[in-house]
């Protein structure tokens, strides 16, 4: 990943929108962000994380990241990266939130979007996950490409597991931990073995020989079901016939005592039919009537009811309507006299405004007065701040020239500031040089009991090894000898007539050689062999230790040499410096004086500020006055214009008045007036809001009178009509009453008060008599019939049962049969399934047994273990090419037996030591060589071609010859193909840095970027 443009604005300390371009930065290969701390250089790293992956290593989501990351002072946050990843795309992410703005705390989430540049255009994305645009995830990228602060040294202290963990993330080493997928397995082969051998156990019985037996009962009991069958077949013909005859004679008489029965109901059956008749005569001539005789009535007596509540109203209404013509005769002469009334009184409020005037008039005369008076005293607060400020002035005018120039100050002391450092480190630099000439000695004193020549001892070791090897050639060739001459002698003692030899294959053997016993010359050779052997072990035992001497010697001796240009360079460096001071008004052999100087100098301009501060506030309070002059001189003014308003306003209300004269009440207080104004004000408002209301309610009167008044007749003549058709229905009713043979309309109520339901009645009569006339030739059949038999009860139950005892038979024998039969299907299939679960039993069970060999291999992420370790080593030596390089090759990294951190120091004989007893410097410097290694491993497997590498941590811990070495480091990675920034506030870094960013903090502004 290659940054090209990032944008921040409101977030954290950054306030206002700044847009950092990385490609100047970028294509110098090294570059850094320097500033003061707390100025905001760690944000740029957590802007650029918290835009790729929504992440920050300061704040979680349980943080209330949103709140917190959003500048207070702003009211939004916007992110903007632009990048190009490992295939050489180019993209973009941008992030912003917002603030609520009726609750401060309250920051909306994060809305996210990427996009790809193509073709010159920003396509927007269809996801948000970096992971799959950088090839790395958001731990991977915090390790390899931006380390925040805190972070650094986390992969050198952590232990054997949490590294083993976090090497299967990085280099996805969980492909080779299978003891979990082996672990799935084998449970679910072990459950699967499980339910399997408890499904078998419910066929235990299942077998040929059952089915055998099964079907054999099944066979005699078909026979014995087939011989029954014909038995049932024959009686129950025989049962058949007489159970029909038994039903024939009892249906008989049934239906005989059924007829009996109707004979009964016939008589009232009838008289029900003559009453049905009447009543549906009656009630269609009649009924209409008497519901049209009986609706006239009521409505007649509604009516007159109705025309007895309008009369009651029209006489209300008329005794209202006179009432009210009364009061308007009453209230006439008062509402025309009300023009003449209301100028009194607009003229009495005319005077009321003249009074109230001229009261505030007088208040206003004594306001100028005492504002005059204030004025007066605020010209002379003035005069004397004026005058103390003049004062001020020539007091700073004396300091100042007795005060040092600032720059000169500066440059002065950090001339002397440097000359301290310089100093300090030549007599640092003096010691290490001693400390490696003490070491150079006391290694030649170890050479010294070998007595050898350092150049030579090599050509004579070798001659001595090369003497011994050829001694012990001889002897191995004369103990080969020996030892043939040893086994044909005990081929020669085998050899006998008619046995075949076993170097030839004869039978006969007519010369046999013999040999003198060799055993006792060849256990001298082996001594002597043996002797040659350890003699060599000892001379190379020998030559081992002394080169292991002159390695550690020609260590120390390269470190001396290194220590001492570093010690010449310093001189140097001292001797350049010391011609850098040009400063004729201090001596360069005298700080001293230079302090004192300079203190004096900081005293004088504490008291420069001390009455800067001053003369600001005095100014301060001078602006203060004049304010508070400007204020009373404009309130004067307004009181004189306010006045000359008031008084004009008087004699514009005298002339508008009409009937009153001011005379009269000029000498009147305001509450006199006032009282007669309201007063007559009231009374017109009463008099004219009466007469309002009387005529309005004349006008709703009137027409609710004529109203009330065509009522009352209406319903009069409707009355007279109703009672018209009242008597007309009466005639119509006699004549219908004659015509039907009825004396009085009550015979006509009383047939009617039965309330037959005629149709009902008319189907119960029809039904009624199509079952007597049924039943009759119903009976009449069975006779006909059953003319020629006859039925014996005795006969019947001995067939019926004997019919039954051979259905139960029956019955029996089936339920025999088709129970052994569905027993056989069930049986055959249980067996067929158990023959099927017999073959997976015997697969699952080979299954186990080799799931348990892979559980024993994979058993305790062993294997994982062991790839992770030949990761780390691979690793260590990755890292040990920069590390040997910054520790001078005095310091090793290593693991240890539990794959475990070690250091190997080789100033103490190249023992080994934890990691935990380096000091911050050398703990950086092993982190970042780790840092370095693994950051390359990882962007390998992104197979990026050029990469990018961000630290922000550690150069603080360095001291200045450290920061040299680590400088050069870094800048070594720039032929490597690798481009680095760095984070630190170390001024000694930043010089030798070409290109950099400085983060400054304006305490209005915030954080703001400049480019140096």
């Amino acid at each position: 990943m290659i940054p090209i443009q990032l944008t921040i604005e409101g977030l954290y300390s950054y306030q206002e929108r700044q847009t950092i371009d990385f490609k100047n930065l970028t294509e110098a290969g090294l570059f850094g962000i320097f500033g003061s701390v707390g100025s905001g250089k760690s944000s740029i790293l957590e802007a650029i994380s918290f835009a790729l992956y929504g992440e920050t290593e300061r704040l979680n989501m349980r943080d209330k990241r949103a709140y917190n990351m959003m500048n207070l002072k702003s009211n939004s946050s916007y992110i903007q990266f632009d990048f190009i990843n490992h295939e050489n795309k180019i993209f973009r992410a941008t992030r912003d939130f917002k603030r609520n703005s009726k609750k401060f705390d309250d920051v909306k989430p994060s809305s996210v979007t990427f996009y790809e540049k193509i073709n010159e255009k920003w396509i927007p994305l269809d996801h948000s996950n970096c992971e799959e645009i950088i090839g790395l995830s958001y731990a991977n990228f915090k390790r390899t490409i931006i380390i925040p602060q805190g972070q650094f040294k986390e992969f050198l202290e952590l232990g054997a597991t949490e590294r083993t963990n976090m090497m299967k993330e990085i280099f996805n080493l969980q492909r080779f931990d299978l003891q979990n997928n082996v672990s799935t397995l084998n449970a679910k082969n072990r459950s699967e073995l499980d339910q399997l051998e408890g499904q078998l156990k419910g066929f235990e019985e299942v077998n040929e020989e059952q089915i055998s037996l099964k079907k054999e009962e099944l066979s005699t009991e078909n026979q014995k079901l087939e011989a029954i069958k014909i038995q049932f077949q024959e009686i129950g013909e025989k049962y058949q016939q007489l159970k029909n005859l038994k039903e024939d004679f009892e249906l008989l008489k049934r239906k005989k005592e059924d007829l009996e029965k109707l004979s009964v109901q016939k008589t009232e059956v009838d008289l029900l039919e003559t009453k049905t008749e009447l009543f549906d005569k009656v009630f269609r001539i009649f009924n209409p009537l008497i519901i049209e005789k009986s609706k006239l009535q009521n409505e007649i007596e509604s009516h007159q009811k109705d025309k007895e509540d309008q009369t009651k109203i029209l006489s209300e209404t008329e005794t209202e309507f006179k009432s009210l013509t009364e009061k308007l005769s009453a209230i006439l002469p008062k509402f025309e006299a009300l023009d003449h009334s209301k100028i009194q009184e607009n003229d009495l409020n005319l005077i009321l405004q003249m009074l109230k005037f001229s009261g505030e008039i007088e208040i206003l005369k004594e306001r100028t007065k005492k504002g005059s008076e204030k004025v007066q005293e605020v010209e002379a607060n003035i005069q004397l701040i004026q005058k103390k400020l003049t004062e001020l002035a020539k007091e700073t005018d004396v300091l100042k020239p007795k005060k040092l120039n600032s720059k000169l100050v500066i440059d002065v002391g950090n001339w002397f500031l440097d000359k301290k450092n310089l100093t300090e480190s030549y007599q640092k630099q003096s010691e290490k040089t001693n400390q490696k000439k003490a070491e150079i000695a006391k290694i030649s004193a170890e050479l010294k009991p070998f007595e050898i020549s350092t150049e030579s001892f090599k050509n004579d070791f070798k001659t001595q090894i090369d003497a011994l090897e050829t001694q012990k050639k001889q002897l191995t060739e004369k103990q080969k000898q020996l030892e043939i001459q040893q086994k044909l002698s005990h081929f020669a003692s085998e050899l006998h007539d008619g046995e075949t030899c076993p170097l030839c294959g004869s039978l006969e053997h007519p010369n046999i050689v013999e040999f003198d016993d060799v055993n006792s010359e060849l256990n001298e050779l082996q001594k002597q062999i043996e002797n040659l052997e350890a003699q060599k072990q000892e001379i190379q035992k020998k030559y081992q230790e002394i080169e292991k001497i002159l390695d550690r010697k020609t260590i120390f001796e390269e470190q001396l040499k290194s220590e001492e240009e570093i010690l010449k360079q310093i001189q140097i460096n001292l001797q350049n410096h010391s011609q850098k001071f040009v400063w004729i008004e201090f001596n360069a052999e005298n700080e001293a004086e230079f302090e004192q100087k300079r203190l004096q100098s900081f005293e004088i301009e504490k008291q420069i500020e001390q009455i800067g501060q001053n003369i600001s506030t005095e100014q301060k309070n001078l602006e203060k006055e004049r304010e508070t002059l400007t204020s009373y001189h404009k309130a004067l003014e307004k009181f004189t214009l306010d006045e000359a308003k008031k008084a004009e306003q008087i004699k514009t209300n005298e002339s508008n008045l009409r009937i009153l004269e001011w005379e009269n009440h000029q000498e009147k207080t305001v509450a006199e007036v006032e009282e007669s104004y309201e007063k007559l004000a009231k009374s017109n408002l009463e008099t004219e809001q009466n007469y309002q209301i009387l005529i309005k309610k004349e006008k709703e009167l009137s027409p609710k009178l004529a109203e009330q008044k065509t009522i009352v007749l209406q319903l009069e003549k409707r009355i007279l009509e109703l009672e018209k058709e009242f008597s007309d229905n009466e005639n119509v009713i006699k004549q219908f009453l004659s015509e039907q043979n009825f004396s009085n309309l009550v015979e006509v109520q009383t047939i009617l008060s039965r309330e037959i339901d005629v149709q009902q009645a008319r189907n119960k009569i029809q039904k009624f008599r199509i079952d007597f006339e049924t039943l009759k030739n119903g009976i009449s059949e069975l006779k006909t019939k059953l003319k020629d038999f006859s039925f014996d009860e005795e006969h019947f139950s001995a067939v019926e049962n004997q019919f039954k005892t051979i259905e139960n038979e029956l019955k029996t024998v089936n339920d025999s049969v088709v129970k052994l039969t569905s027993e056989i299907e069930r049986l055959e299939k249980e067996f067929k399934k158990k023959e099927n679960l017999l073959i997976e039993l015997s697969k699952l069970q080979k299954r186990a047994e080799n799931l348990k060999v892979m559980t024993n291999l994979f058993k305790g992420a062993g294997f994982v273990q062991y790839v992770s370790s030949i990761y780390l080593r691979q690793l260590c030596d990755h890292a040990n090419v920069r590390f040997h390089r910054m520790t001078r090759n005095q310091l090793s990294l290593q693991l240890n037996e539990n794959n475990d951190f070690e250091i190997v120091d080789y100033l103490n004989e190249g023992r080994s030591r934890s990691v935990k007893t380096l000091s911050g410097g050398q703990a950086f410097q092993v982190s970042l060589s780790l840092a370095l290694a693994l950051a390359e491993s990882v962007q390998a497997n992104a197979q990026s071609e050029k990469n990018f590498f961000f630290i922000d941590e550690g150069f603080g811990t360095q001291d200045l010859e450290s920061v040299n070495v680590v400088f050069e480091t870094l800048m070594s990675l720039q032929k490597e193909n690798r481009i680095v920034g760095i984070i630190s506030h170390v001024e000694e870094l930043k010089e030798k840095i070409p290109v950099s960013l400085n983060i400054r903090k304006d305490e209005e502004r915030g954080s703001l970027i400049e480019i140096s």
